[in-house]
């Protein structure tokens, strides 16, 4: 009775989050409702057994990627921002498409999994004393292993162009040479110096 409470409290609180990050205006209020949803997202996380993605959530999620997100609208003027664009019926046509798509596809899902009346367990059976993050480790790391590779891949990708695309060349800035160094002589790389008897070396 009280998981039927608290996951209705959780869906209910999860939903409105949802709606106020797409139907707010004001850019910094949409991240503190993601927040709100991010957090009862955990909590249902961890009513059906999930803690380390309950956990995880909170600590990636909240504490990484939406202070980031908060950092960058601090940061940037959003008051600049054109919204003659938003308006054009090109736009909005396109955004009710991709709307009613996505919204297709979440119902398609919802009645295959109520009429087929499957679980995650029958896909991948995992022994009920196995902890979870064992159970998790085991199933990501042998039945998706390349996904889970490839995944990696993709992310190292993106961090190598971000990395090319914001490198910029300053002048003035001392930096090492590795192929200059190793291929210099003795000749240019000491100088002996006989100073004179009594003055120093400037």
């Amino acid at each position: 009775m009280i998981a039927d409470l608290l996951f209705y409290m959780f869906a209910s609180v999860l939903c409105i989050g949802a709606l106020g990050v797409v139907l707010s205006r004001n850019p910094m209020y949409s991240v503190l409702f993601l927040v709100l949803s991010f957090f009862n997202a955990a909590g249902l996380f961890i009513l059906i057994g999930a803690e380390f993605l309950g956990l995880l959530l909170m600590m990636v999620y909240v504490g990484a990627i939406a202070v980031m997100f908060l950092f960058v609208l601090m940061t940037v003027d959003m008051t600049t921002e054109d919204d003659d664009g938003k308006k054009s019926p090109f736009f909005i046509t396109l955004v009710l498409i991709t709307g009613g798509v996505l919204l297709g596809e979440i119902i398609l899902a919802i009645m295959g999994g109520v009429a087929s009346n499957t679980r995650l367990a029958e896909f991948v059976p995992v022994a009920s004393e196995t902890q979870n993050i064992v159970a998790l480790g085991q199933v990501l790391f042998t039945n998706y292993i390349y996904p889970f590779i490839s995944v990696s891949m993709v992310l190292l990708v993106g961090m190598v162009g971000a990395i090319v695309l914001t490198h910029r060349k300053r002048e003035g800035v001392m930096k090492q040479d590795i192929s200059e160094q190793i291929s210099r002589t003795r000749d240019e790389s000491i100088e002996i110096v006989t100073p004179a008897l009594g003055k120093g070396i400037s």
